[in-house]
């Protein structure tokens, strides 16, 4: 039980750390425009927008 319980709260410490990551590079995109905005999980070529060739356009 013991086990458990110590398993859980590392699974949840590490999903608070990752949002924690993900508000950070979201106020460094805010504060540096000039470095583009933050990339988010799952988006960008390659992933749904149909990319061919190193080119990502949306479908």
């Amino acid at each position: 039980m013991l086990n458990f319980l110590i398993a859980m709260a590392i699974i949840f410490t590490l999903m608070l750390a990752w949002i924690w990551v993900q508000q950070k590079s979201r106020k460094f995109a805010a504060r540096h425009p000039e470095f583009g905005p933050a990339k988010e999980e799952g988006l960008g070529c390659g992933k749904n927008c149909g990319c061919v060739s190193g080119r990502c356009e949306k479908q």
